[in-house]
């Protein structure tokens, strides 16, 4: 049995499994888990009781929301599976994990087929060079049927997949399946929990000798001499030549292996875990990792030492833990690694091997290896550590989140506490942007979509105990005029004593693109040169506060050019009132108009979807100013259109095109706003103005 504390090297697995939410990765997982013996019973999550789905919202969700390791010992090999969320909301966890990878392995539903998130994770795939392998789940369902699903996967990804396992019956019929490479039936006996293996029933004969032969026709592509000799039909491949090429085309994706089986009844399953380990690519065959300085780096147990940080959570009782690839030589507790991104040390106590949340210490991890070590400090997905901190990898570039939300505390106390968990939260999560804006007074989540704000914060209430309420976020809409106009402001206050007094006359202009100007105008000395300062400020602060509906004012020219004033009663604060009523009261006269936040959108949809995407965009009031398409045949719209009509545009555009759609937005510029759209804002200001707010 390998060595699970420190294996060799060549002796590692790194599988991710991929594919849509209920495909059933977590299931396979459990079943690997189970049938290898490394767990006493398989863990299910229909139940609250899987090994690797723990957290509180995954049993209550019933779905895989952040990474879990399963490290599984396979005679000679450690086999490390990496169950993924197939969630678009945690898609950026996902993607961070399979850079720590060599094999991707979709799990696809035998009854659904491929469906969207597994064409995405397909593509990510394909761009990050991963070798790809694919288990066609639920073949005991009703309606399941495995030459549909294997069209399916053809239509979908292509002539390279190919089938090692097919199924000994379907639906409720299905009872083992037939191993395609060593040419043998393989049963798995729920009662005993040991496999059979017996020669193929007869009626299975044919299929079976399609499905070697098509195989055949496949990995012989690995070998020039080989597949010439087979072309010309001088010979056919012998068991060990055709043993010998799968890992090389696997390795160089001339070859994808399907597998076929049910988890639930744990069938097919050995299988799977003997390809992994006897033909699936190691670390040192197929790791390679793209540098910031645009070369590469692989995998090497003699090099110095260095880690890729691929994913940290927070723990209420451990701290902060960071899962780390080991890219090169031996990483020991004690050691002290540099952060290439901050240029700082720090030293690795604990290593463990994790399996769900259990944690096992660990004396060393060699190349290659999966580990996680708790409390290091200023570090995040996506940093590189090694002895001499000149190991840079360039980390995946992540979705960028798209779904804004405002938060605040329920009770106004707890609003640091909030703070500090949200600021943690986006630490550990590259998908989750925290701001605080100014102008709107509003502290803004920016995230993948709906499930991962619900997730955020319920796990706030669990952590902290505080309550938040979701508030919709505020339009930065502006305020402007279109007109010249003049008016006095004059401001009169007798107190007893030294009264107040301010007298000026402003005239206000347009000022487009160029912001607020402010000139003076005055001559003869009829406002004192010391109170100008006050009079420019009582404009700005007008122009803050708005004049229709409480908007920031922009693009103005504010001239004074009169005035009076009192050599007792008159002071800075006297002009600076006088002023804003000065400004507000030009602005009557100015023709004020609401400018609204505009939006650039690149939509990218397939063909089916294009027209009911462009008639939505027409009933938000957007434009299309042009289309093209992208390598992957998909159409790319792009619109301007107003950012309020936009804001939750993620799930919108997800329930049209069932989830395959994305798309990018870039604030720029504003424009008038229409005066229905003006006319609801107005009311509302006032209507909060006269209730007091």
């Amino acid at each position: 049995m390998v060595n699970m504390a420190a294996p060799a090297t060549e002796h590692v697995r790194n599988i991710v499994l991929v594919g849509q939410d209920g495909a059933g990765k977590t299931s396979l997982a459990e079943a690997m888990l189970h049938v290898s013996g490394r767990t006493p019973r398989m863990g299910t999550t229909h139940d609250g009781k899987s090994y690797l789905d723990y957290d509180d919202e995954e049993i209550r969700r019933k779905f895989t929301i952040g990474t879990s390791i399963a490290p599984i010992p396979y005679k000679d090999y450690k086999i490390n599976l990496l169950d993924t969320s197939g969630h678009p909301d945690f898609i950026g966890d996902t993607l961070a994990t399979m850079q720590a990878a060599e094999m991707a392995l979709f799990v696809v539903d035998a009854v659904a087929g491929p469906q969207v998130m597994t064409t995405k994770l397909w593509r990510e795939a394909e761009d990050m060079r991963l070798s790809r392998a694919v288990f066609i789940n639920h073949i005991d369902r009703e309606n399941a049927d495995f030459d549909t699903a294997m069209a399916l996967l053809h239509a979908r990804f292509g002539s390279r997949l190919g089938p090692v396992t097919i199924p000994i019956g379907v639906d409720k019929d299905f009872e083992g399946v037939i191993d395609i490479i060593r040419m043998k039936a393989r049963y798995f006996d729920a009662g005993s929990e040991k496999e059979r293996i017996e020669e193929i029933p007869p009626e299975y004969a044919d299929a079976a000798q399609a499905a070697r032969d098509k195989l055949c026709d496949l990995v012989v592509e690995a070998d020039d001499d080989l597949m010439m000799k087979y072309l010309d039909g001088e010979e056919q491949l012998t068991q060990d030549e055709l043993e010998q090429l799968l890992d090389k085309a696997i390795a160089q994706e001339l070859f994808i292996p399907v597998f076929v089986g049910s988890t639930i009844i744990e069938q097919g399953i050995q299988g799977v875990m003997e390809d992994i380990a006897t033909y699936f690519p190691h670390p040192r065959h197929h790791g390679r990792f793209r540098l910031a300085n645009g070369e590469e780096t692989f995998v090497d147990e003699t090099g110095e030492p260095a880690a890729f940080i691929f994913k940290t959570v927070s723990d209420p009782f451990v701290g902060r833990l960071s899962f780390l690839k080991v890219i090169s030589g031996v990483l020991e507790p004690g050691m002290e690694l540099i952060n290439a991104r901050t240029g700082k040390k720090d030293r690795l106590g604990h290593l463990y091997v994790m399996m769900g949340k259990e944690a096992t210490d660990v004396k060393s991890a060699k190349a290659g290896d999966i580990i996680v070590v708790p409390k290091l400090t200023d570090t995040r997905a996506g940093d590189t550590m090694s002895k001499s901190g000149d190991v840079a990898i360039d980390p995946l570039p992540l979705p960028v989140p798209q779904y804004p939300v405002a938060i605040e505390a329920a009770n106004k106390k707890d609003e640091d506490k909030l703070g500090t968990f949200l600021a943690r939260a986006a630490e550990n999560d590259p998908t989750l942007i925290i701001n605080r804006s100014e102008e709107t007074h509003q502290t803004v989540i920016t995230a993948m979509g709906e499930a991962q704000i619900e997730t955020l914060i319920a796990r706030l209430k669990e952590q902290t105990g505080v309550e938040a309420k979701l508030i919709p976020v505020r339009i930065p809409y502006r305020e402007t005029i279109r007109k010249t106009a003049e008016a006095q402001g004059r401001h009169k206050k007798q107190t007893g004593g030294a009264g107040q007094f301010g007298d000026c006359w402003l005239r206000i202009e347009p000022n487009p693109g160029a912001g607020y100007e402010f000139v003076d105008e005055i001559v003869g000395g009829k406002i004192p040169r010391g109170y100008l300062p006050a009079i420019d400020k009582g404009v700005q602060d007008a122009m803050r506060e708005g004049f229709l509906a409480g908007y920031p004012m922009e693009d103005i020219k504010c001239a004074v050019y009169d005035g009076s004033y009192h050599s007792v009663d008159s002071n800075e604060m006297a002009f600076k009132t006088a002023a804003r009523i000065g400004f507000r009261a030009a602005c009557e006269k100015a023709d004020p108009i609401l400018l609204e936040p505009m939006a650039n959108l690149d939509v990218t949809v397939g063909e089916e979807y294009a027209g009911a995407v462009m008639g939505d965009i027409s009933t938000r009031r957007g434009r299309i100013v042009g289309t093209d398409s992208n390598d992957a045949g998909e159409t790319v719209i792009m619109v301007r259109v107003p950012y309020a009509e936009v804001v939750t545009y993620t799930k919108d555009l997800r329930a049209i095109t069932r989830g395959s759609g994305s798309y990018s937005i870039e604030l720029e510029g504003y424009e008038p706003a229409p005066a229905d759209v003006t006319k609801k804002l107005v009311e509302a200001y006032q209507a909060a103005r006269a209730a007091g707010n």
